[in-house]
């Protein structure tokens, strides 16, 4: 049965990822004082809103379950905002496998850029194209993403955690160890309560891109409910709800203060100079063996990763394939391939769909392989619409806030209350657009000085 701990551990699980690599950059960005508060108010916001989203998943008049997202949206908000919805879940879902692709081929270029400066030294001209990787990355997922069933394979999950925790670790005690040797504060490496220097404009530039990649780090609403639903097998006390709300707590405290320790001992370590991958060749060198071990983690993790993610937008398709298509043998039949180990089932849909989705996630990643930019830009664009206004909105029909209530003397006035929660929602879309500004500059910036798929670190 579902508990408190159980689900903290995914949870937990969901926010700790490939995020937790750019903190230290995005907190040089934005020095001592505003890089820790920016992410504490991430957290505060996500944890509240999630506090919101957990009296969703059981309808408030009905008790009907809301076993996914949309389905909670559908049923306080109606069918256009469902769909709405589902276009946002579907660009944050597709991008994120973007993400997780050129966050796992700068990793194995990291491996091989690390044993190249151990052996030639770190002054070395040690680079490398991350093409090859993306397109044995690509080879690889196309394959995983055959496996039938490969929603329950549970220890996949499991794994996935282990090295997501593993590799954030490594990277913390690397950034502790490096401050303890006495170079915080000294010469390139001195940081500042008000981060790197730069003029007006690039600086306001830097900031929105740096705010766009905690909010990245911060996200986990889009599956919550998900989450919930996983959880509530047996036990009807204590309600659903109330689990999903401590287990927020548990794991929104925890990941918070990891993020707090990796982000600002990793700018400490590497000051105003902090790389954008923290566990980047461009980051740490020594003990090269342990750097490799943080990076091969990080691709075991974003493998899994990769297809956790892929796996409802590939379920999304092939369901609306099936409603339409409902004859159609290239829809529907399956071919049992006989292996040494086991029979392997094959749909033609789910090969040329899910091979196509894969390819084009490699191709867009060999094209834009901008780590922190590409952080904010999906950090931007999925923080405000799943994590603020969803939540919002479905609360307030959910409470039957209207807009505007009796007050004295015959004047009608907003509740406050509802006054609160539409503030809320305005200075989340507001940070959103610019932090969503921010990584498109930095984009376009990033690609005037770039020769698509000759990408070299």
């Amino acid at each position: 049965a579902g508990t408190v701990w159980t689900a903290s551990a995914h949870i937990i699980t969901a926010i700790i990822g490939s995020g937790v690599l750019s903190l230290a950059w995005g907190i040089a960005q934005l020095g001592w004082i505003a890089g820790p508060a920016t992410l504490l108010l991430f957290s505060s916001i996500t944890y509240y809103t999630s506090r919101l989203l957990s009296d969703c998943y059981r309808h408030h008049s009905t008790g009907k379950r809301n076993y996914t997202y949309m389905e909670a949206v559908n049923a306080y908000l109606g069918r256009r905002m469902e769909w709405a919805c589902g276009i946002v879940q579907c660009v944050m879902l597709c991008g994120a496998t973007i993400g997780y692709a050129i966050t796992a081929s700068i990793s194995m270029v990291a491996i091989r850029k690390s044993d190249c400066l151990h052996k030639r030294g770190h002054a070395a001209s040690c680079k490398f194209s991350t093409n090859l990787y993306l397109v044995g990355m690509g080879v690889a997922e196309v394959v995983v993403s055959q496996i039938p069933n490969f929603h329950k394979l549970a220890w996949l999950s499991v794994l996935a955690a282990i090295m997501s925790f593993l590799y954030a670790s490594i990277g913390l005690g690397l950034a502790v160890a490096r401050v303890a040797s006495g170079t915080w504060g000294k010469g390139e490496t001195s940081s500042s309560l008000t981060g790197v220097e730069a003029n007006g404009m690039d600086k306001i530039w830097r900031m929105c891109t740096a705010i766009g990649d905690m909010a990245f780090a911060c996200s986990y609403s889009a599956i919550l409910i998900e989450i919930q639903k996983i959880q509530d097998t047996l036990r009807s006390t204590p309600a659903e709800n109330k689990v999903m709300k401590k287990a927020s707590g548990v794991a929104v405290s925890v990941s918070t203060v990891f993020y707090l320790l990796c982000g600002c001992f990793g700018y400490a370590a590497f000051g105003n100079r902090a790389p954008g991958n923290m566990l980047s060749a461009s980051g740490f060198y020594e003990p090269f063996w342990l750097i490799d071990l943080a990076n091969v983690c990080i691709v075991i993790h974003l493998v899994g990763a990769f297809q956790v993610t892929a796996q409802p937008v590939f379920m999304r398709f092939e369901a609306w394939a099936s409603n339409k298509w409902p004859d159609s043998e290239f829809v529907t039949k399956e071919y049992r391939i006989r292996l040494p180990a086991a029979i392997f089932g094959v749909n033609p849909l789910r090969l040329v769909g899910r091979t196509a989705l894969v390819t084009a996630a490699t191709v867009v990643a060999m094209a834009v392989p901008f780590f922190n930019d590409v952080l904010a830009l999906l950090g931007a664009v999925s923080y405000w619409p799943l994590t603020v206004y969803f939540p919002v909105e479905m609360h307030i029909a959910q409470s039957k806030l209207i807009r505007r209530s009796s007050g004295g003397g015959g004047r009608r006035r907003p509740p406050a209350n509802w006054i609160g929660l539409q503030l809320l929602n305005l200075v989340c879309l507001v940070v959103a657009i610019a932090a969503a500004c921010g990584a498109i500059r930095g984009l376009s910036h990033s690609l005037l000085a770039y020769k698509p798929f000759m990408f070299e670190q």
